[in-house]
């Protein structure tokens, strides 16, 4: 890492953000909603380009009327004629790349497509960066999942070797390569700083993708059945989805405002986080007025880590940033959502906007 800077303050400035042309790639997705909700709070005219939101049954673009507050182009990132136009009209000053196939048990179900998202994806969206010539802070959105697991259970740290045992993880872990390339080739050279973003499983309200724990489990209680847990003994770093996107929006601010000195990789873990598939799926149901049955049946089940930990030492000293959410409190904060949702479907959009400012004014 070099000479350690001192550590930026441990806030998102409404100022900074307010005003500038920032582009979420994926802004359709969860954490991407969450992103723009975030952004348009701050004030800054934000663009989106992603394909359309699945519905299973339900997404948090379209329950939050996000289409209102953010200059949409749908498309796919391994359209790169389309992204280009997109963000040559746009000119945006920061972009944050979250398009990406990001599961991986459908990795195994469609390796080729997520081969090609994650990596092609990246690289065109790298290369209309480059071509604009207007954009002043990259942050690229990988995975935890993107390092070589021995399953040792030591934290990962930045400077770990990559890898990946499935489509997914080695996607991720060549989108990294990609970036730094990028970074090494043409980024530098115009000054353009780039860093990408590695964070655990991230949870909260409005994630409705199918093979993820939390909306499983929510699913099951609406519709009144049991949900079996392929893998309850794996260790995750659990960690709510505003502690992650504060991570990105101060590493935006940060490449932004010190540049090249903070064009690397990141870590954003949770401090307290590495609990079980089990024990998150318990705490939840505990939280919840009416769960669902839960079992325990691992046979017939894809490879997957039985371990993953984050070493978030990095972001710390070197942003400020920390997880404000215990593990617990971020399950209890995401329970909350979803029975809105469920009980008061109507009113879901005030109230993710409610949880956004109520965490805001602790940030």
């Amino acid at each position: 890492m070099g000479q350690r800077q001192s550590a930026m303050e441990n806030l998102v400035s409404k100022s900074f953000f307010s005003g500038k042309h920032v582009l979420v790639t994926g802004h359709t997705g969860f954490k991407g909603s969450w992103l723009c909700l975030w952004l348009n709070q701050l004030g800054a005219e934000v663009a989106g380009y992603a394909l359309a939101p699945e519905k299973n049954p339900d997404s948090l673009y379209d329950l939050s009327g996000l289409s209102v507050h953010v200059r949409s182009q749908l498309g796919d990132i391994r359209d790169f004629e389309t992204l280009h136009r997109f963000m040559q009209s746009f000119r945006p000053e920061i972009v944050f790349h979250m398009a990406a196939q990001s599961l991986v048990l459908p990795s195994y179900e469609s390796p080729l497509e997520t081969y090609s998202t994650n990596i092609m994806g990246t690289a065109n969206l790298l290369e209309a960066v480059r071509k604009i010539g207007n954009v002043k802070a990259v942050v690229n959105v990988t995975t935890d999942k993107c390092y070589e697991n021995n399953e040792t259970g030591t934290p990962f740290r930045e400077s770990d070797p990559l890898g990946g045992y499935d489509p997914y993880s080695s996607s991720k872990a060549a989108a990294e390569i990609v970036s730094a390339g990028y970074r090494r080739s043409f980024f530098t050279k115009d000054n353009i700083p780039m860093a990408t973003a590695r964070a655990g499983n991230v949870i909260g309200g409005g994630d409705f993708s199918r093979y993820r724990l939390i909306p499983d489990i929510i699913r099951a209680a609406k519709t009144g059945a049991s949900v079996n847990l392929r893998q309850p003994g794996s260790i995750r770093p659990w960690q709510h989805v505003f502690d992650v996107l504060r991570g990105y929006l101060m590493l935006a601010q940060a490449l932004y405002e010190k540049g090249e000195s903070y064009a690397q990789a990141f870590n954003f873990g949770p401090d307290d986080g590495n609990v079980t598939v089990g024990e998150v799926a318990d705490k939840l149901a505990a939280s919840m007025k009416h769960p669902p049955v839960i079992t325990r049946d691992t046979s017939a089940v894809a490879h997957e880590a039985q371990t993953l930990n984050l070493d978030n030492g990095k972001a710390k000293s070197l942003l400020g940033w920390r997880p404000l959410f215990t593990t617990q409190q971020a399950i209890e904060n995401t329970a909350q959502w979803y029975e809105q949702y469920i009980t008061s479907p109507q009113t879901i959009a005030q109230f993710s906007t409610q949880q956004l400012t109520i965490f805001m004014a602790s940030s």
